[in-house]
């Protein structure tokens, strides 16, 4: 589950342009250590577990902060990271504080490549998702405050 974010073409109002990356909801977070609770680190957040192969199974998953030892806040579809990427989830995206789901970004760009772009082309909102919400830089930009675990490995790679 995840949502794919393109560079507008500037004629075709919905047409996807350059790949930019990929948003998934990516687990327990705890946003005041800046950690997540996966026991595997940043890496292991989207793999299942080895025995029997679930992305989510608890054994992967530390019940509290191992830095701090704060619990979960309780989350629903309509302000949690799953619900985001399911569609349930219409609040502001915003940096959150305690034990709570987060996002992970995957940029297929370089983040200053896509800067560049936005601020050399003509139109405002430059930013389109695969369900054709458009945004502006600054929107994006504070969509990615909810996914403080970002990759790079994948830039320059077609994985849309």
């Amino acid at each position: 589950m995840g949502t794919n974010y393109y560079i507008k073409t500037a004629f075709k109002e919905y047409s996807r342009g350059k790949h930019i990356g990929k948003r998934s909801a990516a687990g327990l977070y705890c946003w005041d250590c800046g950690i997540t609770l996966h026991r595997g680190g940043n890496k292991r957040i989207h793999y299942g577990c080895e025995h029997i192969g679930l992305t989510m199974c608890d054994c992967q998953w530390n019940k509290v902060c191992p830095r701090c030892g704060k619990r979960l806040v309780k989350e629903t579809f309509e302000n949690g990271a799953a619900g985001r990427e399911l569609g349930f989830n219409k609040s502001v995206p915003k940096k959150k504080t305690g034990v709570a789901s987060c996002s992970s970004f995957n940029w297929a760009i370089p983040e200053v490549e896509l800067i560049k772009i936005c601020k050399r082309k003509i139109i405002r909102k430059s930013i389109i998702n695969e369900y054709g919400d458009i945004f502006s830089l600054k929107g994006f930009q504070n969509i990615l405050k909810e996914c403080p675990i970002q990759y790079t490995n994948m830039i320059g790679e077609d994985f849309s």
